[in-house]
């Protein structure tokens, strides 16, 4: 008898675990899905409270970036992503024209990012174009390696330039080979020898007829280079200037103002960039661009209108329609054609000064008009300080 009364008690028990378990396992999948208050044992076992509804929370992107997370010792990297925003794209230069005016760029390394900081200073002139024919390499110590002036003549006859610019010497600070033997740098005999290959490549230059500019070496981080930059141009510079040429100095665009090399200064437009590569000797794009903008000034006096895109020379064939005015109400306007500024007749041509020049019109002017009658004309009907009423209209008889 103890033992059928104690069965159906572990049974009820049995029931009451299996459902408290049930009831707790849909309990934390509906807390999984979406928060809800506790609840409390009656309603564990007698019926399920429904769950209150609750909007989504607006959840933020994440910028994008690294985000770096320390776990046990390492170090784990995870990217982020956020929204992307395209830039408005640049609009295409506009294209050059068959009848474009060039500009020759010939030297070394150094002359290869003077030509790009040209390309990019005349990319919206369709009236100029810009050749690099730079060797990066090249100089004019080791002449058997690339030799300039056997070179010169014949690229600026199949270029036929407007303008040669010139800038070379960055590689030319080693021995030097002659016929009476090996000269070393930084002699007197080096520089004398290396003088006169400076005249002969400037002399060629200045007999292809094409106006010349010789670019100056800018500085360099290694100070003996930087040294040995500023006896260079000396050199240049007094070759060039012998020959009617031009000499354009750089050197204050890449020294500070006590002429220390430096790696970031400022641009074109005054803002701090970063102007020479990691080496100190190679140039960033805004570096090329200050390069060029010594040069850029030379170049387009030499060329003249063609570097200006927006420049439109006036003459009798494009002269705008002149248009005539609508009448007006006020009889003392006199019209008169247009005067040309050159026209003789402008200053008083045959007339002596101090004379009386005969009036450019008969009519009375408004200050003539107060001064005779002592009143001005009547204003035109409809403006602002017309005051007159308009006369009554005259009564119609009744019959």
């Amino acid at each position: 008898m103890k033992s059928l009364r104690g069965k159906p008690a572990r049974l009820l028990c049995f029931g009451l675990a299996l459902m408290l378990a049930a009831t707790a396992f849909v309990g934390s999948t509906a807390q999984a899905q979406q928060p809800e208050r506790r609840r409390n044992l009656l309603e564990l076992l007698f019926g399920q409270r429904q769950p209150a509804y609750v909007p989504p929370q607006n959840v933020q992107r994440p910028r994008e970036g690294k985000v770096r997370k320390k776990s046990s010792g390492s170090v784990t990297t995870i990217k982020t992503r956020a929204p992307t925003t395209r830039a408005a794209a640049a609009p295409p230069p506009p294209p050059k024209l068959d009848t474009a005016k060039k500009v020759l760029v010939v030297g070394d390394f150094v002359a290869s990012s003077l030509g790009d900081g040209l390309k990019t200073a005349f990319e919206g002139s369709p009236g100029v174009v810009v050749e690099n024919r730079a060797n990066g390499s090249s100089g004019l110590v080791r002449d058997d390696f690339y030799d300039w002036p056997g070179a010169l003549p014949a690229i600026v006859a199949e270029v036929n330039p407007s303008v040669l610019v010139i800038q070379v010497g960055a590689n030319d600070r080693q021995q030097l080979v002659t016929p009476d033997g090996r000269l070393d740098f930084r002699t007197d005999p080096w520089f004398s020898a290396y003088g006169e290959r400076v005249t002969r490549l400037a002399t060629i230059a200045a007999e292809t007829r094409v106006p010349v500019i010789w670019v100056g070496l800018p500085a360099f981080r290694p100070q003996n280079m930087t040294a040995d930059a500023l006896r260079l141009n000396a050199i240049y510079r007094s070759s060039i200037e012998k020959l009617n040429g031009e000499f354009v100095d750089v050197w204050e665009g890449f020294v500070d103002q006590e002429g220390r090399f430096i790696v970031t200064g400022s641009d074109i437009n005054g803002q701090p960039v970063r102007l020479r590569g990691n080496d100190g000797i190679g140039f960033t794009s805004p570096g090329k661009r200050k390069l060029a903008f010594y040069v850029e000034k030379s170049v387009r006096r030499y060329l003249g209108d063609m570097t200006s895109p927006d420049l439109i020379r006036l003459d009798a064939t494009n002269l705008p329609a002149l248009v005539s005015l609508p009448p007006s109400e006020n009889k003392s306007i006199i019209t008169t054609p247009p005067i040309d500024l050159f026209d003789p007749q402008l200053d008083g041509a045959d007339e002596l000064l101090g004379g009386t020049l005969p009036p450019s019109s008969t009519f009375p002017t408004p200050r003539d008009q107060l001064v005779q009658n002592g009143s001005l004309p009547d204003p035109p009907v409809g403006r602002v300080d017309y005051v007159k009423r308009a006369p009554p209209a005259p009564e119609t008889a009744t019959p």
